[in-house]
Order: structure tokens, then C-alpha cells, then sequence
């Protein structure tokens, strides 16, 4: 007897990826280039210069760190960062540039994670059962295609990003603008192009 395909579908406002994202607009990061900027959170003057090349490499290898970090392992031991509780754990060596960088934004940066990270608990919690968009989902693909999805694994993190939409960020995690997340036919059309792209 075969086994039945299984599907893994993560959904989240992870505080540690929404740190990120608030360090990367702080810093004046360009990367990752077609993601738009969060809401809300204090954008730096327009002629502020945007962030050197050290710190923008830097920041990329702690953004791929931090969405996926099963597939991205640091070489060198990892350390905690000060003023960051334990959400930011850098290099001990590659990354002296990143921890300058941020260390005067700690407080901000955390204040906004952890706010933008409980307004999606709440709406949650309000909204009810998330698995239900996604089985919707699945259920469309495999009729449209005649077959049962292969399993696959999905990490989305919703956040309060300027322009709705989603954007890949990861080869198994995508981010979906919490507007988009909660129109629930809007949702539907736009998650199913991902998921086709996974089973």
C-alpha cells in the first residue's frame, strides 16, 4: 500500500524574521530587492546612505539564516547578540560589520518585532482556523491537475509589508502581506500558484 502524500504547511509572523526585515529597512539593506518595506516602522530619511556592502552581504547571510536555518548553517559557532534578548545569533567571526551596524537599533527594532508579531497572534486567535485556506487550496491544484499533491513543506510568514502581495524568500518559505493573508478569496488565488510550484 502506498503512503499518502503529507503536506506541511508552517504559518507564522516569526518575531526573529520580522527583526530582520525592521534591522534591514533601519540599515538602508537593498536586499532582497523586489520585497517591499514594512509598515509602521519609522523609515530612514531619504538621503540616509544605504548600507555598505559588508553590511548588506552580512545581513543576507543572517536573513537566510533566519528564515530557513536548516538550510542554511553557519560555518563558525553562532553567538548572541546583546540587546536582542535571543532572537539574533551572528557568526563569531564574518559578521563584525552587521553587529556595529545594528547594535544602536536593538531597542526599535525589537519594539516593532514583537508589537507586529502580536497583532498577528491576535488576528489569529479572531480569525479562526488557518489550515482551512491552505487544504482549500490543495483540494483546487489537485483537481485541476488530475492527481494528489506529492507531499511537500511550506513555511509562510505574514507580515505587515507596504504592498500586498507574496513574495518568495526562501526555497520553502514565502511571505504574504497580512491584508492579502486575511481576504480570503484573494489569498486563495495567490497561494495557489506556490503550492502548484511544491507538489
Amino acid at each position: 500500500m502506498s503512503e499518502k502524500p503529507q503536506w506541511l504547511i508552517r504559518e507564522d509572523a516569526g518575531t526573529p524574521v520580522l527583526l530582520a526585515l525592521a534591522l534591514r529597512q533601519l540599515l538602508g539593506v537593498r536586499a532582497p530587492a523586489d520585497l517591499p518595506s514594512l509598515r509602521g516602522l519609522d523609515v530612514r530619511a531619504p538621503d540616509a546612505a544605504d548600507a555598505d556592502d559588508a553590511v548588506e552581504a552580512q545581513w543576507q547571510e543572517y536573513w537566510d539564516m533566519t528564515v530557513e536555518p536548516r538550510a542554511h548553517r553557519s560555518e563558525v559557532p553562532l553567538e548572541l547578540i546583546d540587546g536582542f534578548d535571543t532572537l539574533i545569533a551572528l557568526p563569531a567571526s564574518g559578521a563584525e560589520e552587521l553587529r556595529d551596524a545594528i547594535a544602536p537599533h536593538a531597542a526599535s527594532a525589537l519594539r516593532y518585532a514583537r508589537d507586529a508579531h502580536a497583532r498577528y497572534v491576535e488576528s489569529v486567535s479572531s480569525a479562526g482556523d488557518s489550515y482551512r485556506a491552505y487544504a482549500s487550496a490543495i483540494a483546487e491544484f489537485e483537481r485541476e491537475v488530475g492527481r494528489r499533491a506529492h507531499s511537500f513543506e511550506l513555511n509562510v510568514q505574514v507580515l505587515p509589508l507596504s504592498q500586498r502581495g507574496i513574495w518568495w524568500i526562501g526555497a520553502l518559505s514565502v511571505a504574504v502581506t497580512d491584508g492579502l493573508r486575511r481576504d480570503v478569496v484573494a489569498f486563495d488565488a495567490a497561494i495557489r500558484p506556490v503550492i502548484g510550484e511544491l507538489a
